[in-house]
């Protein structure tokens, strides 16, 4: 019999199933059965192992509740689960085939079986030929060939439903978690691409900043916090050099990593003093509010 999980495959299903909720290795092992229909049942040799193992990576961690121990997961683990989500949804498939595939296994063994006892049946006849009627062996005999035939017909027909409906919603969620993906992207990338417009609008706000609230005090602004046209000059180049990457999220990052490196700058060559905190806290809220109004706007 092929394996039912691949290399790996099982730590991230028992992920799988602590996200849902606690549970202790009993419970797993107990759903693991559910989800196989009752054809599979990993062993506690199986999953108690690689449950500490996860504990080990930090991936779950566990309580003592009534002599056992309730596993839960952390967030590394739901962090794992979200970057491999496209291969969980693989591994759903994967078992619906393992369940398929345990199914056929499971009709060749009746069919096998049946088999057998056909042939036995007929020799029994063959050698009561010259009995009349059937005694209680023979009846007996016919009705366990009746009862297996039933069973394998059941189990085929679960096997069969539960195998098409599990491949169809398996790919269901592949199928959305692509478009929630895409539609995340193009939300990210339109926003950097505004953000960016109005740098370049506003003739580098960020930049007008972090050399002038530290450096020089409210040298250049105005009463409503805005830069001078001596600043926006001086500001309309900053981070020139900073040339695009061609993905507008990461590119944004980088204005924002080189507008804090320059505030810290500016504060460890002049000081920093309690009246020039509370000044940079008035020009760090307008900028804010600024740029806020610019990612909530319509594209």
């Amino acid at each position: 019999m092929p394996p039912v999980f691949a290399h790996g495959r099982l730590r991230l299903y028992l992920l799988k199933l602590l996200d849902e909720a606690p549970r202790h290795g009993y419970e797993v092992i107990r759903l693991l059965e559910e989800r196989f229909q009752g054809l599979y049942a990993p062993s506690a040799g199986t999953v108690y192992p690689r449950l500490s193992k996860l504990e080990a990576e930090g991936l779950v961690t566990y309580a003592t509740e009534g002599g056992r121990k309730v596993y839960s997961i952390t967030e590394a683990g739901r962090a794992e689960l979200a970057d491999r989500g496209g291969e969980l949804a693989d591994l759903e498939l994967e078992i619906r085939d393992s369940v398929t595939e345990l199914a056929a296994e499971i009709r060749s063994d009746v069919r096998g079986a049946a088999g057998d006892l056909r042939r036995e049946m007929r020799a029994a006849a063959s050698a009561s030929a010259t009995q009349v009627g059937e005694d209680d062996s023979w009846k007996a005999a016919k009705e366990e060939l009746r009862k297996a035939r039933q069973e394998w017909k059941e189990q085929a027909r679960r096997a069969k439903d539960e195998s098409r409906r599990a491949r169809e919603e398996a790919q269901t969620a592949r199928r959305q978690a692509k478009e929630a993906q895409d539609r995340a992207r193009e939300e990210v990338q339109r926003i950097a691409g505004q953000l960016q417009e109005q740098f370049a609008k506003s003739g580098g706000v960020l930049g007008g900043l972090a050399g002038a609230w530290l450096g020089g005090g409210t040298h250049g602004a105005g009463a409503a916090g805005r830069p001078d046209a001596a600043d926006a000059g001086r500001a309309s180049g900053w981070a020139a050099d900073l040339a695009p990457t061609g993905d507008p999220a990461r590119d944004l990052d980088r204005l924002l990593d080189r507008f804090r490196d320059e505030v810290r700058d500016a504060a460890r060559d002049h000081g920093v003093t309690a009246a020039r905190v509370a000044e940079a806290r008035d020009h760090l809220a307008a900028a804010a509010a600024r740029l806020a109004t610019t990612l909530g706007a319509k594209p």
